[in-house]
This record gives C-alpha cells, sequence and structure tokens, in this order.
C-alpha cells in the first residue's frame, strides 16, 4: 500500500457502488472532493443483495481493521432478488450493528430502488415499495443512533427525478449522482463526529507552503495550489 496513510471511506454495496466511479458517478465525485484528505475506497458488486452481503463481510472488513468510518451503502437491489422487507431489516441492522462495535462512528447509507426497469418484474419496480424498504432502513438508523443518508426522499424532490436522475430506473446518471454527492457531504457535514470527516474539516496533505510551490507572475513569490478547487463543476459545500 502507498503511503501516507490516510482515513477511509469504504463503499460497501451492489452495482450503484460498483459503477459509482463510471460516468461522472458519485464515488468519483467523493474521489475528487476528498483527493488530498481521505481515500475513497470501492467495494461494489452487481447484483448483490443484503443476503449475499453478509456471506463475505468479514473479508471485506477483517476484524481488527483500523477503519475510522465504515459507509454501508446498500441498495434497495434486495427488491430485485427476492429478499423481503423483514430480511432485509434483519440484514441491514446486522451491519450497522457491526459498524458501530467494531468500527467507531458510523454512517448508515440508503439508496433508492426506483420505478419502470426494463429489466426486471413488474412486482418490484414501483416507487412505493421502495418507498418502505427505504422507511425501514431509516427508521432502523435512527433507532440505533446513526446518521443516514435518505436518497429516496432526496430524489423525490425534483419533478423530473425519473428521467433525470437514472439511466434505466434503476442505476443513477451523472445527474442523480450529484444528489448522491450532496446529500453524503451534508450529513458528513452535520454530524458532531470527533475527528470530523467533512472534507472541509479535515488537513489538507502536503499542504503547508514550499519553496517548490507554483512561481507567481512576478516571478519571486510563490502559490500554493493545494487548496484549489476551481476545475469543480460545482464547489461542493
Amino acid at each position: 500500500m502507498v503511503g501516507p496513510k490516510r482515513p477511509q471511506f469504504v463503499l460497501f454495496g451492489s452495482s450503484i457502488v460498483q459503477l459509482s466511479f463510471s460516468n461522472g458517478g458519485w464515488g468519483a465525485i467523493l474521489a475528487d472532493v476528498y483527493s488530498r484528505k481521505a481515500d475513497i475506497v470501492l467495494r461494489g458488486y452487481y447484483g448483490w443483495n443484503s443476503r449475499r452481503a453478509l456471506q463475505v463481510l468479514d473479508e471485506v472488513f477483517p476484524k481488527g481493521l483500523d477503519l475510522r468510518i465504515y459507509t454501508y451503502c446498500r441498495i434497495c437491489v434486495d427488491l430485485v432478488n427476492a429478499v423481503k422487507l423483514e430480511p432485509f431489516r434483519h440484514n441491514t441492522h446486522y451491519f450497522s450493528q457491526l459498524s458501530t462495535s467494531q468500527r467507531g462512528q458510523s454512517s448508515g447509507k440508503h439508496e433508492c430502488y426506483l420505478e419502470n426497469s426494463k429489466y426486471f418484474s413488474e412486482l418490484v419496480r414501483t416507487n412505493e415499495l421502495c418507498r418502505s424498504y427505504s422507511e425501514a432502513c431509516v427508521e432502523l438508523c435512527e433507532e440505533m443512533g446513526l446518521k443516514v443518508v435518505d436518497l429516496w426522499t432526496a430524489m423525490q424532490r425534483r419533478d423530473d427525478w425519473l428521467t433525470a436522475c437514472f439511466t434505466d430506473g434503476v442505476h443513477l446518471s451523472a445527474e442523480g449522482s450529484k444528489v448522491v454527492a450532496e446529500e453524503i457531504l451534508k450529513v458528513l457535514k452535520e454530524a458532531e463526529w470527533e475527528p470530523c470527516f467533512h472534507w472541509k474539516s479535515m488537513p489538507t496533505e502536503y499542504g503547508e507552503n514550499s519553496p517548490y510551490d507554483l512561481v507567481a507572475s512576478d516571478g519571486k513569490t510563490t502559490i500554493n495550489p493545494s487548496e484549489w478547487t476551481f476545475h469543480r463543476e460545482i464547489q461542493w459545500d
């Protein structure tokens, strides 16, 4: 592993996680925002549900691994793969319990499964059914005192959410990924954690001034570019 050692954000889940670095994805956005703050570690698996994830949990997160923040990214693919609501809630509780007992601060994050996919059966395509899974996850996180990102609700704020935020009713477009990134950053900013994991509160790696910094137009003074963000389409808070 390369150094220096940084805090890690682990993205663990199914296809929305695996694809989070594709086509302007939310994982890529976070990797950019935290580019000199923390490492964004991708552990996404296309088509998985919570039952499949439980089988490899100790391999993905070995006991004793020092993760300062454990972000469980659970997608409602459980709807597609026949995981009913109560087993889904039980499995999510297990993940959350593991993270709080072994990893310290934890952020439970629930993403939304949406309607009108051409790939899955009519039974699992309703936005209303997705809402019940979202509410179960939010309720569980509140019971356990965990921070939660309710993306189902966040998406519904847009009248054009289905066409603008998704490519096929399930997977996120670049516009949908912006909503995801914004909601994650909002929770990280508001959470009263020590240390704070909001990107503006974290130290910038090698952010000190150096005589080898860029030379200014006067040919004498130097310019420290370590905090530059002008390249970003959105100036994230």
